[in-house]
This record gives C-alpha cells, sequence and structure tokens, in this order.
C-alpha cells in the first residue's frame, strides 16, 4: 500500500513576485531568519530569541565562528559549503556571507515590530523605496553610490551597515536570502562587477514606494515549533 506524501505547508517567506530568485544558500538563510523571526515577533517575543538578535548584532564586520551559542542561526550545512584554496581554517566564502546576512538581519530587527526579513524584495529595490520615503533622497542616494564604488567586502559590509539602519528608521524590510546570495558572489571572482550592476538596475527599475506585492500577513510560527521540537 502506497501512503501519500504530506502536502508542504507554504512558505511564508519564499518570494510570491517576478524577480530574482534565491540559491540554495538564500534558502536556507531565509528560512533560518524566517524561524528567529517568527520567535521574534510572536504575541509574547521569546526570550532567548531575542537574546539571540542582540548577541547576533554584535558579530557585524567580526569573523564567522565568533560566538558557538550562535550556531542554529548562524552555521551552514555542509553540503552548501565552498571549497577553499589556502587554508582550510579559515571561514569560507559562504559562511561569510550567511554570517554578514543573519548578523545585518538582527540590526535591521532591532526594536521593531514589523517583519525587516521580507520576501522578494532586493537590496536595490529596497533602496529605492527608502529614496522615495526618506526626507533626505540625496543622501541615500550618496550612500548607495559609496556602496557600489567600494572596492574591498569589508568596505562593502560598512556601508551596507549604515543603509540598513536607515532601512529600519523607516521601516523599509529586505530579503535576506538574496542578500546572502549576493554577498557570497560579491566574494567571488568578479563577482563585484556583477553584483554592483545588479543593485544598480534593480535601484533604478524600481517604481518609488510601490507596494510589494506580497502576502506578509502569515508566519511561520506553527511550523517552527513543529520543527523545534522534532530537533
Amino acid at each position: 500500500m502506497t501512503t501519500a506524501a504530506p502536502a508542504q505547508r507554504a512558505d511564508p517567506d519564499r518570494p510570491r513576485t517576478p524577480g530574482r530568485s534565491r540559491g540554495p544558500l538564500g534558502e536556507h538563510v531565509a528560512a533560518t531568519i524566517g524561524r528567529l523571526q517568527a520567535r521574534l515577533l510572536a504575541d509574547t517575543p521569546q526570550p532567548e530569541a531575542v537574546s539571540a538578535l542582540a548577541r547576533l548584532r554584535r558579530g557585524i564586520g567580526r569573523e564567522p565562528g565568533f560566538d558557538y551559542t550562535l550556531d542554529r542561526y548562524l552555521s551552514v550545512p555542509e553540503e552548501l559549503l565552498d571549497i577553499r584554496r589556502d587554508n582550510a581554517a579559515d571561514a569560507t566564502d559562504t559562511e561569510h556571507a550567511a554570517h554578514d546576512a543573519t548578523t545585518l538581519y538582527a540590526l535591521h530587527q532591532q526594536s521593531r515590530r514589523q517583519r525587516m526579513h521580507v520576501a522578494g524584495r532586493g537590496l536595490g529595490r529596497g533602496l529605492a523605496d527608502l529614496v522615495a520615503k526618506s526626507d533626505g533622497p540625496d543622501g541615500v542616494r550618496r550612500r548607495f553610490a559609496a556602496l557600489g564604488t567600494a572596492t574591498t567586502y569589508a568596505e562593502t559590509i560598512y556601508h551596507l551597515r549604515s543603509l540598513i539602519t536607515m532601512l529600519r528608521e523607516h521601516e523599509i524590510g529586505l530579503d535576506y536570502g538574496l542578500l546572502a546570495d549576493d554577498l557570497r558572489t560579491l566574494r567571488l571572482p568578479g563577482g563585484r562587477t556583477r553584483m554592483q550592476a545588479v543593485w544598480g538596475r534593480e535601484f533604478y527599475r524600481t517604481r518609488p514606494s510601490e507596494p510589494a506585492a506580497i502576502d506578509e500577513t502569515r508566519t511561520a510560527t506553527d511550523t517552527t515549533d513543529t520543527e523545534e521540537n522534532a530537533a
């Protein structure tokens, strides 16, 4: 007798609008952040999640593995790890990207009761919305230009931190799975030019302040509890 496979639940953090798609790393990071976000935004926020968010913020700009207690949020499955050509003890490009996307999310979600991880909104689109809503759009454009001319990965993270602080102030979310994919690409040979072009096209093609056509009313709370109890 053949047993039918159970129907899969819809993923509330999967993009539902045309545009860029997440890769395997992006899906992993989006799922991890989605579970954390659901626990943070529950009617009664879970203390461990609130504490983790604060500790994750302290990891911005630091090396992956800086805090072993955050492994559940920052670890990357072995099958997603890329192979280093140099010291095997060094963090891989994938680990750096997951670490930086997740710690920047922690900055973005700080003191906010809205979902700052929003499916389908890439960085360029989010910054275009910020220009439309900001009282100082020229300042946003200058910071975006600085991001586009950054010559090192560390400089990119520095400028992203400033821009994400501005996004938080205006409660404009980003897809942190997409950002993780972007950061990994940025670290690859030729990736910097490619990602700067992608962000630029996304920025200039976005209609100002057009609401995202994404159902963000559901949370992953029910599936999160099931997954965590099974762990």
